[in-house]
């Protein structure tokens, strides 16, 4: 079984719609839908926004679907020049950038008492969703980096600078690590999909409702290539 989390309606609903034989459990409000798609067992779900939803959503996974695997799929902030909106970025690794214990002696994003506060995306997941993405949108680049997330929505070029220089991200969104901390836990590989719709600085409201819709078209495409090419 593979589970997909969405965080958006938009995006969901066109990933549920290529399900075959689709049923729908709810649990903790949100709807899980179960199915197939090219002879794989598959669970869509949308997590809502924040770390809260995201890291029951993946738990649920786990425990009631018993998946082998998570694919996370959404939108993000650019935090390189070199990422453009429109562009996708693979997560090697992500980190909680919001976590800080600074005052009882760990860095900034550490998880106090945990053996890794970085949680590092599955590699065999990573390549596959390289090729998934030279085939299914050849037209963006694709950047393999490191996700951040938090309950915010980035759009303060001061603070973009600040998780720049102390996390050194590719993109900043709301969920993936927190998916990728439950994920780890549980001993499930992942990956965090994540199409740039801003540019996470005093640009980002604007460039937001604008981009966002090819944001979720290239994250679907490349959902459907890669669910057809894992084993």
């Amino acid at each position: 079984m593979i589970g997909i989390i969405g965080a958006m309606d938009e995006e969901v609903s066109k990933l549920k719609e290529v399900l075959i034989d689709a049923t729908v459990d709810t649990v903790a409000g949100m709807n899980f839908f179960k199915g197939t798609y090219g002879g794989k067992d598959v669970v869509i779900v949308r997590s809502g926004i924040g770390k809260v939803n995201a890291g029951i959503c993946a738990q649920i996974l786990a425990d009631k679907y018993q998946v082998k695997a998570i694919i996370n799929t959404g939108i993000a902030g650019s935090l390189k020049n070199e990422i453009n909106i429109g562009d996708i970025v693979l997560s090697v690794d992500a980190i909680q950038h919001d976590m800080e214990a600074v005052a009882f002696g760990y860095a900034p994003g550490v998880i106090p008492r945990m053996e890794t506060s970085t949680f590092k995306g599955d590699e065999k997941l990573i390549d596959i969703a390289k090729k998934a993405c030279s085939k299914a949108c050849p037209e963006i680049g694709v950047h393999e980096g490191r996700v951040l997330t938090g309950d915010q929505f980035i759009s303060d070029k001061e603070v973009k600078n600040r998780l720049v220089d102390t996390f050194h991200g590719s993109c900043c969104e709301m969920e993936g690590a927190a998916i990728a901390h439950a994920a780890y836990l549980n001993g499930i590989p992942f990956i965090i999909i994540r199409a740039i719709s801003d540019k996470a600085d005093d640009s980002a409201n604007m460039d937001y409702p604008t981009f966002e819709a090819m944001a979720i078209e290239n994250s679907v495409k490349l959902m459907k290539e890669m669910l057809a090419r894992i084993s």
